[in-house]
């Protein structure tokens, strides 16, 4: 007599009861959470360090358990089922629950420190901020701050989840590498190596957080602090400054024309790292509609003009301030800056212009516009303000409306809500320049064959960025997409095959008018002009 407990209804969804092994992993997992809650209510703890490692260690052991008996019992291939049957992969009070508190925790540490014990005016922390104390002495040498508690935690969850991700697309060598990819540079160059710099350097200004975080997603490079700091700090400073800057105009860009823009958004960046990882469960939750589409689309470029305007703003007043520290004045700064514009935006409408979507050209006109109103405002006033705004200004608005509250509030906050890669479909303004370049220049695109295309959705469903995949695939059409952030899960869940990543020349590809039906086209004369 078959068990009670197994669902054998071939109409109903899949029986979701926990196995022994993954409430083991929920039980040691949350013990760990629990010891955090202990200490973010500020309890004292006879052996700090201690009981931190046992935290830490809870955490990361019970996601591995979990993982473990969630999916190595699995047959190969890729299941996402049910997904739309949990409360918490559906919107339901779990996910809510879930979104708010994390909502509530990037409030209170962005803006409210002091209730996470963060010592303020000379005093000693207290609370979970005091909590971390002895594992921040022991990297860096100083007491913990907010930032170091939540990188903290930020990179367990991409260490813990990358895990889970890892086995359950253990069947695709392409996820398999990436996601190790992500956790590397995650562990390695986001939150060791800036902290082992600082204590091995304490004499010099603090000049480096995470060194793969470049500009403008890492707005606060050319503000007169950081700028200040790199400049005075030696040998590093001096190498993290031209680094910082070759990685702007030099590395990306050859990157991105090789490889598009997931070498970056799905192998380095942490914000994607983290909605790979710890955000995999929701990705399914973007919207692909054409409405959603356009307003991604004029949003993301209006942030990456705000982040412009506001660079150029904090470096035009830093030249003014510190003219001894810059081989090149204020002024020469911002007529480079014009004649660079001026000729890189000709460029693109004299040879792109039937590329270019209407909100990446409406990009490129209002940034000449008001740096060319910029320069005539100079002229006449010689004001050491950009647009008579003061830069001091425009950084705090950007910090709070786009630095904190967009990225941090919202774009975590409501993975549970909106899907995985809100921040990055909508407000990332490395995402729009790296996107630009894609959709250019670059070699990168989805192949599709559409006389395979069995239109199950799969692609559209589990595709983050909010791409109906299923739209260009039927049609046999290459997807170029400025969002497209090269994951490769569409092509990871097609049952048929049909979606391929590709970095090579566009010659032989499969395009819009070679749609692979019936005897339309001859296959074997396809790949040999190919090869």
């Amino acid at each position: 007599m078959s068990n009670s407990t197994q669902n054998l209804s071939i109409a109903s969804h899949q029986n979701n009861e926990l196995t022994t092994f993954q409430k083991l992993g929920l039980a040691i997992g949350f013990t760990g959470l629990f010891i955090l809650t202990l200490a973010f209510f500020n309890v004292n703890f006879p052996n700090t360090t201690m009981w931190l490692s046992i935290s830490i260690t809870s955490i990361l052991v019970g996601i591995v358990i979990y993982a473990r008996a969630s999916y190595l019992s699995r047959p190969e291939g890729i299941s996402n089922n049910g997904i739309y049957h949990k409360s918490l992969t559906n919107k339901g009070v779990i996910a809510w629950i879930i979104g708010i508190i994390l909502t509530l925790f990037y409030i209170v540490l962005y803006w409210f420190p002091k209730y996470l014990g963060l010592g303020e005016n000379g005093n000693p922390n207290s609370g979970i901020v005091g909590f971390f104390d002895p594992f921040s002495l022991a990297l860096n040498g100083k007491i913990a701050s907010q930032w170091f508690v939540y990188g903290t935690l930020y990179t367990i969850a991409i260490l813990g989840f990358g895990y889970k991700f890892i086995l359950k697309y253990r069947h695709n060598k392409y996820q398999l590498v990436r996601t190790i990819s992500v956790m590397f540079f995650q562990l390695g160059f986001a939150f060791l190596m800036p902290e082992i710099l600082s204590k091995l350097n304490p004499e010099l200004p603090y000049f480096a957080k995470d060194i793969k975080n470049m500009w403008p997603l890492n707005y606060y490079f050319f503000e007169d602090w950081h700028l200040t700091n790199m400049l005075q700090g030696g040998n590093l400073g001096l190498f993290m400054l031209v680094f910082g800057i070759a990685m702007i105009f030099i590395i990306s860009p050859i990157l991105t024309y090789f490889y598009g823009k997931r070498w970056y958004c799905s192998w380095v960046c942490g914000c994607g790292g983290l909605a790979e990882t710890a955000g995999d469960s929701f990705r399914h939750l973007s919207n692909s509609t054409q409405k959603v589409w356009k307003l991604e689309r004029w949003l993301i470029h209006s942030v990456l003009v705000f982040s412009f305007v506001m660079t150029i703003a904090v470096i035009f007043t830093f030249l003014s301030n510190n003219p001894e520290m810059s081989f090149i004045t204020r002024n020469q700064f911002i007529y480079g800056i014009a004649a660079f514009l001026i000729v890189f935006t000709g460029t693109l409408f004299l040879f792109k212009r039937n590329d270019l979507d209407t909100d990446a050209k409406f990009t490129m006109l209002t940034l000449v516009a008001i740096i060319i109103i910029s320069i005539l405002i100079n002229l006449f006033s010689g004001n050491q303000n950009i647009l008579f705004v003061d830069s001091n200004t425009l950084r705090k608005s950007y910090g709070f409306a786009i630095g904190a509250m967009f990225s941090g509030v919202i774009g975590v906050g409501f993975y549970p809500l909106l899907g995985n890669r809100v921040w990055c479909r909508f407000g990332c303004p490395m995402a729009a320049i790296l996107g630009l370049q894609q959709r250019l220049f670059s070699r990168f695109r989805i192949t599709t064959n559409g006389g395979q295309c069995i239109s199950c959705g799969n692609c559209t469903t589990h595709c983050e960025m909010g791409i109906d995949v299923r739209s260009y695939a039927q049609k046999g059409e290459n997807i170029v997409r400025s969002s497209c952030v090269g994951c490769g899960i569409c092509a990871a869940v097609c049952p048929r095959g049909v979606l391929k990543l590709e970095n090579g020349a566009e010659e032989g590809r499969i395009n819009t008018n070679e749609i692979l039906l019936g005897n339309d086209v001859n296959l074997m004369d396809l790949l040999k002009n190919k090869n």
